[in-house]
């Protein structure tokens, strides 16, 4: 479990360099080199922030296999596309919105676009591809056309 620690800038000691027993040598470096910590204003704009979702992808004799941990994301926020044998699957988690009296302590989840493509083997069928979400889950299964899926071939020995 994580601790929060809140400071109430109230209670915070504003000692002067000239109080004997509450001498800061940093204070006294500061004024020394004229450094002043970066204000919210020096600091770059915060980009949008986006995840990747991390997949696990199996294959069979006859298919394969894409499964996401996709929490949070709405069916209608997902877009599955499948141009040649490039499997593309984007979406967007949206981040959650906060009062204005309302203080954040810890922000650790990830939220925004995301944007994954997977090259696919030659010999699927993309005309059957099935896609399903269940409990925040996306599974893809990509199935291999018949034609190429491996075939035993016997072996003959000619009789003498």
């Amino acid at each position: 479990m994580a601790t929060l620690i809140v400071r109430n800038p109230s209670t915070v000691s504003t000692r002067s360099r000239t109080d004997e027993w509450a001498w800061d040598p940093f204070l006294s470096m500061r004024e020394l080199l004229g450094w002043t910590p970066w204000t919210a204003a020096d600091l770059p704009p915060a980009a949008e922030q986006s995840f990747v979702p991390r997949f696990d992808v199996h294959e069979t004799a006859g298919e394969i296999m894409f499964r996401a941990d996709l929490p949070g994301i709405q069916q209608k926020d997902l877009d599955i596309t499948l141009t040649a044998n490039q499997l593309r699957i984007a979406g967007r988690r949206e981040a959650t919105k906060h009062e204005e009296n309302e203080h954040s302590y810890l922000a650790e989840r990830e939220y925004g676009a995301f944007e994954r493509v997977f090259t696919l083997p030659e010999g699927v069928d993309g005309e059957k591809v099935q896609a399903t979400m269940n409990d925040g889950v996306l599974s893809l299964v990509v199935p291999k056309k018949p034609e190429t899926q491996p075939r035993q071939i016997p072996i003959t020995v000619p009789k003498a």
